[in-house]
């Protein structure tokens, strides 16, 4: 009589899906209700999914999700080499992730509805129901899951005190291009702390590269960053990193206008007091958003849907909420303060430079693959039961 049969998932961008895909392995049918019309194809910045993402991915049923980046070098201004950090990622764009873990969803049977923005919920006592903007509601189901990320409806709905989104001080952009005109470089990414921004870089051997950059810049929401054209922002990059000795300058010049991604401001929830209430909780970036510089949003998504999905399968779901968090919450607050550290070395001033790259042999020498074991060695036992 308490176990877990069904699920609501209100989102379906990338906790959602594997918020689903985890619970369907539990045994627990989840159907998946996203506010935007159509998929997701084409947006959102570049990601990298770490061996902890990749192994909750594979819990799942998904596999390679990117090219290798089995290394990052860190350099200054001047284009030398700080350090070499060693670590097996995969490197990818969250719009091709969303779409493999969305078709596999699909393949797998996962119900998944557009255009359903939530606005309320209604708890029966014995159930749950997502009310629409439409004036539909869902069918009715034992728990529902908020997975509709940094924005989170569900998160205002369990606590309208919950915290907003806080503002690292810096913009993200990034593009593919097809004739990068730079020699490969192999499983390495090149990330480079410029005097007036940070850029990071990688080539390969067909020709092409990708790019990303964060801009230090006033808060601008992303539908305002969208308002300036991709023109401008191109333009004000190359104004960033003019003088700098790294190919910022050669890539910005060979990306079309129409290649440009603005992923927006930078943002993270270093502390939400409440993940859950009554029927409902929540997963991915609405419960614990990081900012993407610390290299694992999606890989803790995938994470706690995994892990959520494991305590439903074992307890009821008051029981396994509280497993739940107990399990994840300063595991990831870790990380998002790791994270807000590295923002405020990007963002830094004149002055802050000079500390900065002063520092960054130190840094080095802390994380080294012993040092962030605790980060990328981390792993899901799915057959072990969860205790109360």
């Amino acid at each position: 009589m308490t176990r877990t049969r069904t699920a609501i998932v209100v989102g379906g961008g990338i906790a959602g899906p594997v918020a689903a895909l985890a619970l369907r392995r539990a045994g627990i049918e989840a159907t998946v209700h996203e506010s935007h019309p159509p998929t997701a194809d084409g947006i959102g910045g570049a990601l990298s999914v770490a061996p902890n993402g990749r192994a909750a991915l594979g819990l799942v049923g998904l596999d390679r999700v990117g090219v290798p980046m089995n290394a990052i070098v860190l350099q200054n201004h001047k284009g030398r080499a700080i350090t070499e950090l060693r670590q097996p990622m995969e490197f990818t764009w969250r719009a091709d992730l969303q779409r493999r873990l969305y078709d596999l969803a699909l393949h797998q049977g996962v119900p998944v509805h557009h255009g359903h923005e939530l606005v309320d919920l209604r708890d029966s006592g014995t159930g749950i129901r997502a009310v629409f903007a439409d004036g539909t509601t869902s069918e009715e189901a034992d728990v529902l899951i908020g997975a509709d990320g940094l924005r989170s409806t569900v998160r205002r709905l369990i606590d309208p005190r919950a915290p907003q989104p806080r503002y690292s001080g810096l913009l993200g952009f990034g593009a593919r291009v097809d004739g990068a005109g730079l020699p490969p470089t192999g499983d390495r990414m090149y990330m480079a702390f410029g005097r007036r921004a940070f850029f990071g870089y990688q080539t390969f051997d067909d020709g092409t590269g990708v790019w990303f950059a964060n801009l230090p810049h006033p808060y601008a929401t992303w539908q305002q960053v969208r308002q300036t054209p991709n023109e401008e922002w191109l333009r004000r990059l190359g104004e960033a990193f003019a003088g700098d000795t790294v190919p910022a300058l050669d890539l910005l010049r060979r990306t079309p206008p129409d290649a440009l991604v603005t992923a927006g401001p930078m943002e993270d929830l270093p502390h939400v007091p409440h993940w859950h209430r009554g029927r409902i909780v929540l997963v991915g970036d609405s419960a614990h958003a990081t900012s993407p510089s610390s290299g694992q949003g999606a890989s803790l998504a995938a994470e706690s849907a995994v892990e959520l999905a494991r305590a439903l399968r074992d307890l009821p779901h008051s029981q396994a909420f509280a497993a739940y968090e107990r399990a994840r919450r300063a595991r990831v607050e870790r990380v998002i303060a790791q994270a807000a550290r590295t923002n405020s070395g990007k963002a830094a001033g004149a002055v802050g430079r000079v500390f900065r790259d002063a520092l960054l042999p130190l840094f080095a020498r802390l994380a080294t693959p012993e040092k962030m074991a605790w980060q990328y060695d981390h792993r899901i036992h799915w057959d072990t039961a969860v205790a109360t």
